[in-house]
């Protein structure tokens, strides 16, 4: 699949998120020195590395949700 493209049929709650999540994860790959194909077809990857660059974006989104409950007391 291309950039951008998903095969969920999970809507998004606020349509700028893809935007930011698709950013967010090229962020992790790159700090954790993953290549992501430049074409954004990730079935060649291997699963190990998708699977850390999943975990890393949850352990973030995580902590940033975190962060506002904090702030909000």
């Amino acid at each position: 699949m291309a950039k951008g493209q998903s095969r969920s049929s999970n809507q998004l709650v606020v349509p700028q998120a893809d935007a930011a999540l698709d950013q967010l994860k090229y962020e992790v790959a790159q700090e954790l020195g993953i290549q992501i194909p430049q074409d954004g077809y990730m079935g060649f990857m291997a699963t190990r590395d998708a699977g850390a660059i999943g975990g890393h974006i949850t352990r973030r989104l995580v902590q940033i949700a975190e962060q506002q409950l904090a702030g909000q007391r």
